[in-house]
């Protein structure tokens, strides 16, 4: 260990030690440490990086806050992951990784004074580039890549994030100018992966392949937005060709007045016979009655129980819709954890009971209002016997028959005997989803006819596919009626990071243009899609993450946490689905089952 010390020069910039993430003592400037890689017993210096000496943190803190708030065209809308990480942390971080502290050169800052005030320009320029709104500014961008130039010798590393869930360490690496790779042993992270980072720069700057649509708009098409024109183009083409087949399980609403409105959502309660002998009536498992509460416009059901002798209790609940401030006479039939409230006796209606029901088949579900367009507002009908019947679809063939991970922590519906995948959605959801599902493959063999290459028809039909994935969070029997004073939409299945049993439900119209709608996932991924950097190299895979390591520089990661969140059998909500579209394109991504 006599010799002097040294730069590492065994990789650009890192040495093979730290990318695997091992310990190496003593991080402050000039500290020596042996590299087997640059010869035995030759002492190495490591120079600081940026994010070992100060971050912007207030700015980076700020706009990874408000990233929440940020949904037109951010990646996060590409699909549903959980526990996504805001990019401009990631972004921040990956550029301090790589940039070095002012203080690990001193022949060109030599005093204090002068490498705060270097840190202070590259803080400043990191303030900049966490801001949303810059990430298509392509001169500040090239700002960035040359700080990360020079301090890799002109030879930035390829960066690895075996972890890589929702991809947001891959493709801000890929923003940044870097060759970006992204491994998972999840196949809906791995395909979400290859959406973001792989799959966009094969087809960058091309123009869109879909008749007619390069021609009407006499333009350059830069980076991905040529093919997300496409995308929006066949994913219309399946929209319409969808609501040919079965648009008419989706009727339009009857309003009092005679005219008719494109219904948003039939909104339903879950059912259970009253176990009180002497009622018996089949009462609902109402979480909330309220609709909207938009001042001046309330709304809330009103149940009311009405004597008809065609049900074997001689009495029914009939649902009307009220209207003003004061609202309904209770939250609901469900007032706490404990159980129900029978609509019409008033008997307690325990959990354990209501479990035996669900598990015996005998839970069922009552219509209890319709939310139709109205201008500028929610129109609220009460529902007919019509309405019901419309929705009373036989159970397709074919459906996910595959069985719900048991993690009573997350995974709730099993405990009521909603045990398969395909229990979560309604018939005519199902009926829908599949009809969707073979659209997909339809559209790709249109891409081929179109003159498009079969990698070409892929990516389409993968875009396709997550378009479809996105619906099934908003169109299943997990799916509530938000009705707070700000908005009353479809809120989607995946509120939380579980599937609970909704008690009430949104059944939400696919072909409306409003939230849970075909149109609005489409909009969702397209939008996604034409902003990603689409540079470079990028490369998503299924595999361990000690092997992926292996062939990397740098390794970027947030690493699982655990079973603090149940991503595989969470993800199997989407895999089901996905895999019926995509085992052909994917055989070894979709080869198993389940997740």
């Amino acid at each position: 260990m006599g010799r002097a010390p040294r730069d590492c020069n065994c990789l650009p910039g890192l040495c093979r030690l730290r990318r695997l993430g091992l310990e190496l003592g003593s991080r402050r400037s000039g500290a020596a440490w042996s590299c087997p890689e640059a010869g035995r017993g030759v002492d190495v210096v490591q120079k600081r990086k940026l994010i070992e000496v100060a971050l912007p943190l207030e700015a980076i803190n700020a706009e990874s806050g408000r990233e929440k708030s940020i949904r037109q065209g951010h990646p996060s809308t590409l699909h549903l992951w959980w526990s996504r990480k805001p990019l401009a942390t990631a972004r921040a971080v990956l550029f301090a990784q790589l940039v070095d502290d002012p203080s690990s050169h001193p022949d060109q800052f030599p005093t204090e004074e002068a490498q705060r005030s270097e840190r202070e320009r590259l803080h400043a320029l990191m303030a900049r580039l966490v801001v949303w709104e810059n990430t298509r500014d392509e001169s500040l961008l090239a700002e960035a890549r040359n700080e990360i130039l020079k301090s890799t010798g002109g030879t930035p590393p390829t960066v690895l994030d075996p972890f890589a869930g929702g991809g947001a360490i891959p493709l801000e690496a890929q923003r940044l100018g870097l060759n970006s790779h992204a491994s998972d042993l999840n196949p809906v992270a791995v395909l979400i992966n290859k959406a973001l980072i792989e799959i966009p720069p094969k087809f960058r700057d091309q123009r869109p392949l879909f008749p007619g649509l390069a021609e009407s708009q006499i333009r350059t098409w830069k980076g991905a937005e040529g093919l997300a024109a496409d995308v929006r183009a066949y994913g219309t083409w399946l929209r319409d060709e969808a609501e040919r087949r079965i648009g008419h399980l989706y009727p339009p609403a009857l309003l009092p007045d005679g005219t008719k409105s494109t219904v948003i959502a039939w909104i339903w309660a879950r059912t259970v016979i009253c176990p009180n002998p002497a009622c018996g009536i089949e009462t609902p498992l109402s979480s909330k009655w309220w609709l909207g509460k938009k001042k001046g416009k309330e709304a809330y059901v009103i149940p009311t129980v009405v004597a008809d002798p065609a049900h074997p209790s001689g009495r029914r609940v009939r649902y009307e819709i009220g209207h003003g401030p004061s609202g309904p006479k209770s939250d609901g039939t469900m007032p706490g954890r404990q159980g129900a409230v029978c609509v019409s006796c008033d008997t307690a209606i325990g959990k354990d009971y209501i479990k035996s029901e669900g598990k015996s088949g005998r839970m069922g579900s009552a219509l209890t209002a319709i939310a139709a367009e109205g201008s500028r507002q929610r129109i609220y009908i009460a529902p007919t016997e019509a309405d019901s019947a419309t929705a009373d679809v036989p159970r397709p063939e074919d459906v996910p028959e595959q069985l719900i991970g048991n993690d009573p922590r997350a995974l709730w519906t099993p405990l009521y005997g909603f045990t398969r995948f395909a229990d979560l959605f309604t018939n005519r959801q199902l009926t829908m989803l599949l009809t969707i599902s073979d659209l997909v493959g339809e559209a790709r063999d249109q891409v081929v006819a179109h003159g498009g290459t079969d990698e070409y028809a892929d990516a389409i039909a993968t875009y396709l596919a997550l378009v479809v994935s996105r619906l099934t969070d908003y169109q299943s029997a997990i799916t509530t009626w938000a009705n707070n004073p700000q908005m009353e939409i479809l809120r989607n299945t995946f509120a939380r990071q579980a599937i609970p049993l909704s008690w009430d439900y949104g059944e939400g119209n696919p072909f409306a243009d409003s939230s849970g709608s075909l149109n609005k996932m489409i909009a969702a991924v397209t939008a996604a899609l034409e902003r990603l950097p689409a540079t470079g190299v990028g490369e998503a895979r299924q595999v361990d993450a000690t092997v992926a390591i292996a062939v990397s520089d740098v390794v970027s990661t947030d690493p699982p946490y655990y079973d603090n969140i149940g991503y595989a059998d969470l993800s199997d909500f989407f895999y089901v689905w996905l895999r019926r579209m995509l085992k052909g394109i994917y055989p070894d991504l979709f080869a198993t089952m389940l997740v």
